[in-house]
């Protein structure tokens, strides 16, 4: 991390933010009319936070039940540790994945080390895109198995008082 310190005007931003940006056209000038600021102002010290690391990403946050999506599987994959990188970014890539990341074994209960949310319209839809990943990844599927979400989650972020 940087050097970067919060300033007052730094902290009226994240106070502006921690709910979510406005859904308008103009995201960052709303937050800078709200707070004295222009837009421009409010993507740069976004940015510098971003830069930082005082906050991770800055992106949308979508409600997939509310879209319809409301079989949401969490896939999880025994793959060879040497290709958990090259493999994640082939099923990161895919329409139908939200996310996917690395995580440690839990051996000998937990085999997996690679998880990616797989979203359709039904469980039967989830599970034949998991097939397709299975395939897609050949010998390099050593194992995996679906999880699915019995409710949602709050989402929250960065919050300050």
């Amino acid at each position: 991390m940087s050097n970067w310190q919060m300033d007052e005007t730094d902290r009226k931003i994240i106070k502006a933010t921690q709910e979510g940006l406005p859904l308008v056209e103009a995201p960052y000038e709303a937050v800078g009319a709200e707070i004295g600021l222009s837009g421009d102002e409010v993507r740069q010290r976004l940015n510098a936070m971003l830069e930082a690391g005082v906050i991770r990403r800055i992106g949308a946050v979508p409600n997939h039940y509310a879209l319809g999506y409301t079989a949401n599987g969490m896939s999880t994959w025994d793959v060879p540790d040497e290709k958990v990188k090259e493999i994640g970014e082939k099923i990161g890539a895919l329409d139908f994945v939200s996310h996917c990341y690395e995580r440690p074994r839990h051996q000998p209960i937990w085999n997996y080390n690679l998880f990616a949310m797989v979203h359709g319209k039904d469980k039967e839809t989830c599970m034949k895109r998991v097939e397709m990943i299975a395939h897609m990844l050949g010998e390099d599927d050593r194992g995996h198995e679906v999880l699915f979400s019995s409710k949602i989650l709050k989402k929250t972020g960065l919050r300050i008082a």
